[in-house]
């Protein structure tokens, strides 16, 4: 008879990379530690209202090129500011503009490169894990527990499931998961495509809850993260992504209609590893509930995000009014 194995912790939170030191546990979980300290402090009266949430790393530049080598990018901020509202752009599939994938069963999981009901497709890429941290600025920069989050982004192939020709009876590489009592949530997916017009980029929506995410109007926060640029030019020499090594170079963040009012400052991803192992995305989100959702719902009718997917439909979905 085995015996289970002892897991690794710090601060009695089990370490999510086990065979990786404390100090390359990703930036999720060091937003968690300083979230611990911060109210350490405040019991010592030690002025923890004054300690900004600080990601010690290098600075990434505003072209996403960084300090470091490809591979390793790393972005800093000095205090976690609220998300930019974004468009959920044409593909959302959150029902806005007809499809609706979070009306089906299994839609909460954390690997989505697979497809969920009745499809049976399978995304292949380069593997990558993202991990977003969601803080309540309306709570004092609290971790957002219980919040359900939507993540959803294009194909190797720059394609969108759902929308896109040849995906249209899938519904892969999207999915939700609820934050935990660190406010992060976590995927396993696939490096996304560059496709021509957009900085790579993926798509998220946070909800209350779980029961909230059948409706779109109960969307508290819609956004997009940014990748860096040496990162994606390492993942785009691979085999399949042959077509985003040109719209790549075609466009950059600051020329990106999403990003480019002020170069995805607090958008732009961590992201580690490498193409053999997979990389980890990483980031921490701000959501202030006492501001405007002014997001969500798909892209302008006759719009898609200033750039039009790989094998898309040709035509952009008709959606609200108010999107």
């Amino acid at each position: 008879m085995s015996s289970t194995p002892t897991l690794r912790t710090y601060e009695g939170r089990v370490l999510p990379h086990q065979n990786e030191e404390v100090v390359d546990q990703g930036l999720a979980f060091d937003v968690a530690t300083l979230m611990s300290r911060r109210t350490m402090l405040g019991a010592f009266g030690a002025g923890a209202a004054g300690l900004g949430l600080v990601a010690c790393s290098a600075v990434t530049g505003t072209d996403g090129s960084g300090g470091g080598t490809a591979g390793s990018t790393t972005s800093s901020t000095d205090a976690l500011t609220e998300i930019p509202e974004e468009t959920a752009g044409p593909y959302p599939g959150d029902g806005s503009n007809g499809p609706d994938v979070l009306q089906e069963s299994g839609i909460v999981r954390s690997d989505i490169t697979t497809s969920i009901g009745e499809s049976s497709g399978v995304a292949e890429g380069v593997p990558m894990t993202l991990d977003l941290t969601i803080v309540d600025l309306a709570n004092d920069g609290a971790p957002f527990e219980g919040v359900a989050v939507y993540v959803w982004h294009c194909t190797r192939e720059g394609g969108y499931s759902m929308y896109s020709e040849g995906v249209t009876e899938e519904n892969f590489l999207r999915g939700v998961q609820i934050a935990d009592e660190a406010g992060l949530v976590s995927y396993t997916s696939i490096f996304p495509a560059c496709y021509d017009g957009r900085w790579p980029h993926i798509h998220f929506e946070v909800y209350p809850d779980q029961e909230s995410i059948t409706d779109v109007a109960n969307v508290i926060a819609t956004s997009q993260v940014a990748l860096p640029q040496d990162v994606c030019e390492t993942v785009y020499a691979e085999a399949g992504y042959e077509a985003s090594v040109d719209n790549l170079a075609r466009v950059s963040l600051d020329s990106d209609n999403v990003f480019s009012d002020d170069g995805g400052a607090s958008q732009l991803a961590t992201v580690t590893g490498d193409v053999a192992a997979g990389y980890t995305v990483t980031l921490a989100v701000g959501v202030d509930t006492t501001t405007d959702a002014g997001g969500g719902g798909g892209a302008p009718a006759g719009g898609n995000e200033g750039g039009r997917a790989p094998g898309g439909t040709g035509d952009a979905p008709t959606v609200r009014e108010d999107a």
